[in-house]
This record gives structure tokens, C-alpha cells and sequence, in this order.
């Protein structure tokens, strides 16, 4: 017995009016992307060890830690005047975090900070990471450098593929995806570092993924639809696809809120940015992409001409080649 499960949370026959609240959708965009880059431009990036170099020493004690006391202890140390100590996770637990490498740290300094930390009680050093900073200089130089890379080469794949005011379309609601992400990620002072990027990474694929489907039941649209109407063709290929576009980001949004919530603190920045990357990525292949597409004055007239002329093209070419082949030529 096959058993054949169709999962569906809007109608496959109806029609949304997507289009008809195109420009209310590119306003509110418009505003979270420039409250976005305001935040990004004044309160700034919390760049990690990673990229701005120091040290983070992971502390657990047996009972509550005393951040107050071992505040005023580090505080009063001429290389941990630097030094900000935060809850992790746990009242036991602690991250110290020291901005920049002082050249006059020990290599070893989880046994001076057991040391220096004695009167604080019982507790055991964790983890200890250290990135000069020169090294997070490189970092972040490569990290902006594989962002860039990735979306030249997106741009590329999309215009070979598509048509290239589709390609463009494309690397803006990409682009449109990321500043919010940062916006968010600058407004809730999210620590940015490897993982962050990789996040950054995962949100363009992410988005990229669903803009191409929309984008593919456009242009199929397109080239079958009687429709003769930009608008119209966007509303029904879209609409078309809203099922599986939702029911997907549904998944992935519980998955990672699960991983954000139980994940712990080593991998909440990380989760916290993937879930702004669904939930604005799947708006932006909904409501954004196909209007940028609209914006551009991409036309279907011309657009069928050009695939005529294709297709004559290539019927006149295996007609040459099989007068070829009989010895007609």
C-alpha cells in the first residue's frame, strides 16, 4: 500500500494578492533596514576574540560565583583592568572576557588565574581561549572577504541561470536579509565571531534556497501563463509555492528555537542569528525578492521574445545538423 501525504496550509488554487501590498512591504523594509544600519553605524558590532583578539577564561564554582568580588579583584590587576566578567548560563558559572592580547600574560594563564583567584572560593578553570590580535585582524579581513565572495559568486550562478535582473533581485533581498541580521545582532550586542559568521553564511544560503524556488515558479510562469501581467504571474507562482515555503521555515524555525533555547550559552549568538535569518529570510522570498523583481521593470513580453528566438535557434541548429548528417549540406 503507498500511502501518499500531501501537507498543505494554503489552498493550491487560490491566488494572494501579494503584489497589490508590494509597496507596503518595500516601506517596511525600508525602515527596518535603515534602523538596522543606524544601530550598526552607532552602537556598533560586538566583535569577539576572534576577531578583535584577547582572551576568554570559562570559570565554574562550586556554589554561586561572587562576580562582584572577582570584579574588584581582576579590576585591581594592571593586565585584567581590561577584564568583564558576565554569567554564563549558570549563577556558577562565569566567562572572563579581556579585550586585545597583553604581551605580559603568561601562556598559561588558567594556573594565574587560580592563583589570583583563590580568595573567591572553590572553582575550576574550564576553557581558556586566547587570539592575538593580529590574528583577528586576519579573521575578520577573510571573514568579510568570503562574504563578498559569496555574493559575487550567488550574483554569477543566479544570472546563468536566470535572467539578470533576477540575479539582481536576488543579491538585494540577500542583501536586505543580512543588514537586518546585523541590525539585530548589533541591537542585542551579540558577540560576533566565527560562529556568527558561519550563521551569516547559513542565512545567504538559507534565503538564497527559497528565492530560487520562488524565482523558478516565476520564470515557469512566465514562459506557460496566458497571464501578460508582471503582477499577476508574481502572484500566482508565489502563491503557489507559499505551502512548502512556510511548512519549511516552520521546520527550521522549531528546530533552531530548540537549539536556541536548550542549546546553551556557547551556541545562543549562533542560534539567535540563525533564527532572525529564517524569519527574514522567508519574508524576503515571500514579499521581497519578486518585488525588487517588479521594481526593475523585468518584462514578460521581452522575455518570451528572447526564449522564441532561443528556440529557433536551436531548431534551425538540429535542423542544419541533420541535413548534415543525410549529406543534404
Amino acid at each position: 500500500m503507498v500511502w501518499d501525504i500531501k501537507m498543505e496550509l494554503f489552498k493550491k488554487d487560490t491566488v494572494y494578492n501579494f503584489m497589490g501590498k508590494r509597496l507596503q512591504f518595500l516601506a517596511l523594509s525600508g525602515v527596518v533596514l535603515v534602523a538596522s544600519i543606524v544601530l550598526i553605524f552607532t552602537k556598533g558590532l560586538n566583535f569577539g576574540i576572534d576577531f578583535a583578539g584577547g582572551t576568554i577564561i570559562q570559570v565554574k564554582y562550586e556554589k554561586t560565583a561572587p562576580i562582584d568580588q572577582i570584579r574588584d579583584i581582576l579590576h585591581s590587576k594592571k593586565d585584567y583592568e581590561t577584564a568583564t566578567i558576565t554569567e554564563f548560563g549558570t549563577p556558577q558559572e562565569i566567562v572572563i572576557r579581556i579585550t586585545g592580547s597583553s604581551t605580559s600574560l603568561q601562556t598559561d594563564i588558567g594556573d594565574e588565574l587560580r592563583e589570583i583567584l583563590k580568595p573567591t572560593g572553590k572553582f575550576e578553570v574550564r576553557r581558556v581561549d586566547m587570539v592575538g590580535p593580529k590574528v583577528g585582524g586576519e579573521l575578520q579581513e577573510k571573514g568579510l572577504m568570503a562574504l563578498a565572495l559569496s555574493l559575487i559568486v550567488i550574483m554569477a550562478y543566479v544570472s546563468f541561470r536566470f535572467e539578470w535582473r533576477f540575479a539582481l533581485a536576488s543579491i538585494l533581498a540577500l542583501i536586505h536579509d543580512v543588514t537586518i541580521a546585523l541590525g539585530a545582532i548589533s541591537l542585542f550586542q551579540v558577540d560576533v565571531n566565527l560562529d556568527i559568521l558561519a550563521a551569516i553564511l547559513t542565512i545567504l544560503g538559507y534565503s538564497l534556497n527559497d528565492t530560487i524556488i520562488v524565482f523558478d515558479r516565476i520564470r515557469e510562469g512566465v514562459q506557460t501563463s496566458k497571464q501578460t501581467d508582471l503582477n499577476e504571474v508574481v502572484n500566482e507562482s508565489v502563491s503557489k509555492t507559499l505551502s512548502r515555503t512556510t511548512l519549511t521555515s516552520l521546520t527550521t524555525f522549531f528546530v533552531v528555537f530548540t537549539l536556541y533555547l536548550f542549546g546553551g550559552e556557547i551556541i545562543n549568538g549562533f542560534s539567535f542569528t540563525l533564527l532572525v535569518g529564517v524569519v527574514v529570510g522567508t519574508y524576503s522570498s515571500i514579499f521581497i525578492a519578486a518585488s525588487f523583481l517588479v521594481q526593475l521593470k523585468f518584462s514578460i513580453a521581452d522575455f518570451r521574445k528572447k526564449e522564441a528566438e532561443k528556440l529557433k535557434a536551436q531548431q534551425e541548429k538540429q535542423r542544419m545538423r541533420a541535413q548534415f548528417e543525410q549529406g543534404t549540406i
